[in-house]
């Protein structure tokens, strides 16, 4: 006998009230009456077998149960929007790929290069959102991630395989007239990099989710920097750039997400030391045959990042890595 299945509007109702907490509220969010949403997750309650919600003195509460299923509930509904707009939007043409992203990286390396992709390949669209840390993505929407991290890290990260893109290699950055002073230079001369040891000296811009990281550049050089963990903490590289930019300090930030700042000059190398490369970016995708869409997206994917990176024939170029792992 088939398992019976809840009406769309029945898990409407479900989770409109859960997030209020409150039937007539969630009735007038759904243009029904109060009577209307009490009957459909009573009918709920009784296709389930349990109690989702509870009265109270102020109305009612969700149960344990209710706050699983409202939860799922939530994600059904979320990914039937998004599956209907998008075969609205393509009339079953094409496809589009939800990609979770660093934010930084998304805004200053990925979206300049969309327009090639729209070229290329016009009938694949690439939603974005927000993402900085490794999730499940059985409770999202996302069909892949772009994710700034250490391979141990990705080795981690449970129940997905991972394409290598580039190296995230890590520079000083300051202002032309901050390095200038700094040197002792006219400003003609200002764009000229200075030794690690001259870097100790300026004020410095911390980010506040790689705290260590001044430390660990100038342990790499070996100088003997004090006040490493002194200065502004800003938590995107976006933030970094523009407060280098004003002059308050010196920033490591991926050359690679600067490249207008510094085609414009109000961004500079401060020092030739070589680049730190703790991190890498990666494509990362759960462990299931990819659409057609996603699969055209990781190779286009791949190609750009390999150019980037410097690759002759644009394939991915990393010594250390498969295009797959782990």
């Amino acid at each position: 006998m088939p398992t019976p299945l809840p009406s769309t509007q029945a898990l409407a109702c479900l989770e409109a009230a859960a997030r209020h907490q409150s039937y007539t509220r969630a009735a007038q969010e759904l243009s029904l009456t109060q009577g209307a949403v009490s009957r459909q997750i009573m009918a709920l309650e009784e296709l389930l077998g349990v109690a989702l919600f509870r009265r109270t003195r102020h109305g009612v509460a969700l149960t344990e149960a209710g706050r699983q299923y409202a939860r799922q509930a939530g994600r059904w509904l979320l990914e039937l929007r998004q599956g209907t707009l998008e075969i609205m939007a393509h009339q079953g043409a094409g496809g589009s790929v939800a990609l979770a992203a660093v934010p930084t990286f998304a805004t200053r390396w990925l979206l300049p290069r969309l327009p090639q992709l729209a070229r290329q390949h016009p009938d694949i669209t690439v939603h974005i959102d927000v993402r900085t840390r490794p999730f499940l993505f059985a409770d999202t929407t996302f069909d892949a991630a772009l994710f700034a991290g250490t391979a141990a890290q990705v080795a981690n990260w449970p129940g997905v395989q991972a394409q290598w893109l580039m190296h995230e290699d890590i520079v000083p950055v300051c202002s032309p007239q901050l390095l200038a002073r700094a040197a002792q230079r006219g400003p003609g001369r200002a764009w000229q990099p200075v030794a690690p040891q001259a870097i100790a000296g300026l004020p410095l811009l911390q980010q506040s989710t790689r705290p260590l990281g001044w430390q660990q550049w100038f342990a790499a050089a070996g100088v003997a920097a004090q006040r490493t963990l002194d200065g502004p903490r800003l938590e995107l590289f976006s933030m970094l750039a523009e407060a280098a930019a004003q002059g308050l300090g010196v920033a490591l930030i991926p050359p690679l997400l600067i490249e207008q700042e510094l085609a414009r000059g109000e961004l500079v190398i401060a020092c030739a030391q070589a680049p730190q490369r703790e991190r890498s970016y990666y494509l990362v995708t759960p462990q299931q045959p990819a659409t057609p869409a996603l699969a055209r997206f990781a190779r286009w994917l791949g190609q750009t990042a390999g150019a980037d990176e410097g690759g002759a024939d644009g394939s991915n170029s990393n010594p250390n890595s498969s295009p797959e792992a782990p």
